[in-house]
């Protein structure tokens, strides 16, 4: 990874977008309003709304690098949905199109970052909790970091609340912040080399 200025690009689905957060911020512009860097960094969100794992892995390197630069510090987050369920992907297609994805970043030099699906009114819990555990294994085989949000939040009355107030599948402002919580208090500075913000 560079030593410049950082560049970091989100891919995922309509949640890495923050779609129905009314501050219009997500969890990815809470996150990076507590996270210092020394020049500004350099974030490009590059939602698709419902996309699922092998749309994913088919088109994140082309954005990426239209974006990135070998003088830069290059890093690729993921904000994984729950679509491959709705697409009837197998978790053996889900598992290698996200290790697809984090080996390609890794040939290219680009550290990578997982954020997991949290919880949906109208998915099977317990099939959404086995794709979490498949993503959470392929990222631990490989040493990436893997926030769990499924688990944290499926019993969470304030998530719950919050979804079931807006569409019964997008948080609001009370969820994203749950979800820049997770980040933030795994392993998000770290990751970065950045001191923990106060």
């Amino acid at each position: 990874m560079g030593e410049g200025q950082l560049r970091i690009c989100v891919i995922g689905d309509e949640l890495a977008s923050g779609m129905g957060d009314a501050r219009g911020m997500g969890w990815v512009g809470r996150v990076m309003a507590r996270t210092r860097t020394e020049e500004p960094a350099f974030v490009a969100q590059l939602a698709v709304p419902r996309e699922h794992t092998t749309a994913l892995a088919a088109r994140w390197e082309g954005e990426c690098q239209r974006r990135f630069t070998p003088m830069a510090d290059n890093r690729l987050v993921l904000g994984l949905g729950s679509a491959d369920i709705d697409e009837g992907l197998s978790l053996a297609r889900s598992r290698l199109n996200l290790a697809n994805i984090l080996d390609g970043a890794a040939a290219s030099r680009i550290g990578c970052y997982v954020v997991g699906p949290p919880p949906r009114t109208d998915v099977d819990g317990d099939v959404l909790a086995g794709l979490s555990e498949a993503f959470a294994d392929v990222c631990q085989r490989r040493h990436v970091p893997y926030v769990e949000t499924f688990a944290p939040l499926r019993a969470h009355e304030q998530w719950n609340a919050d979804v079931a107030a807006s569409d019964g599948v997008h948080p609001g402002q009370a969820g994203y912040g749950l979800l820049a919580w997770l980040v933030l208090h795994n392993g998000w500075h770290a990751w970065l080399g950045l001191p923990d913000a106060a």
